[in-house]
């Protein structure tokens, strides 16, 4: 993977959980990373994490659901780097509430974040990289993407949400092939974040999904952020299109 070193690579959803430690992994390889979130205070500080110890980080807030913001950040990108060669589509959220009570705001405010923002992205960072070359797109999806024979109760917003980041995926790795774009997926399993907090809290459910996990332990997010140096390198060159998934056999058990 040594020829992602001088890369410059954009990672959403990057102040803390996986994307935290995704923007640390490309940065001990080298990488130019640009630390985005909604919090700009916390950016920097991973920023700064990262420029302590050698390697180059800008931080930049972010609000993936708005199409002006994605925009200018990656104006600022452009204007400071000349390039953007990956991007890491990892910001999301997941509010737990049953089918039946969820409302219309809660509902768009779920798919505008974690879908929508990422057909945001992944349109402005390709146009870049179709002027520059090629490129490498890596979108964060989830297990709880259907048509596994699992079903997901009281986050079905989340899933429809994880589903579509499949299937878009599938759609930009044939699009964007002729401009030497990848674009790959990557569906966690239940990995220690602060998103899977309130399942941690209630021991019966958490014990209820750790047997069905083989491995039956809970992910760190350093081994989903080696997938994604993997999917980021020239290692993965004869893929995409693919969504691999990564969740300690959960979906095999």
């Amino acid at each position: 993977m040594e020829d992602l070193k001088g890369k410059v690579a954009l990672i959403t959803g990057a102040r803390r959980g996986m994307g935290r430690t995704h923007v640390l992994a490309l940065a001990k390889k080298g990488v130019k990373v640009i630390v985005t979130d909604i919090d700009l205070a916390d950016c920097q500080k991973v920023a700064d994490e990262i420029k302590s110890q050698g390697g180059q980080a800008l931080a930049l807030k972010l609000d993936v659901s708005k199409k002006t913001d994605v925009e200018q950040v990656v104006k600022k990108i452009v204007e400071q780097f000349g390039r953007l060669d990956i991007l890491i589509n990892n910001a999301g959220i997941a509010q737990f509430k049953p089918f039946l009570q969820l409302t219309e705001e809660e509902w768009d405010r779920t798919l505008d974040i974690n879908l929508k923002g990422q057909f945001f992205c992944s349109q402005a960072a390709a146009l870049v990289m179709k002027e520059k070359g090629g490129g490498v797109i890596v979108n964060i999806s989830s297990v709880a993407m259907g048509q596994q024979g699992i079903g997901f109760p009281n986050i079905a917003h989340y899933c429809a949400s994880k589903g579509g980041i499949v299937a878009l995926t599938e759609a930009l790795a044939v699009e964007l092939a002729p401009f030497k774009i990848r674009v790959n997926a990557i569906a966690p399993g239940m990995i220690e974040t602060p998103m899977i907090e309130p399942v941690k809290k209630d021991p019966k459910t958490l014990e209820g999904l750790l047997a069905r996990v083989p491995l039956h332990r809970i992910g760190k997010p350093e081994e989903v952020s080696e997938l994604v140096l993997f999917l980021a390198s020239d290692s993965s060159s004869y893929m995409t299109g693919s969504t691999v998934v990564i969740d300690g056999g959960w979906l095999a058990g």
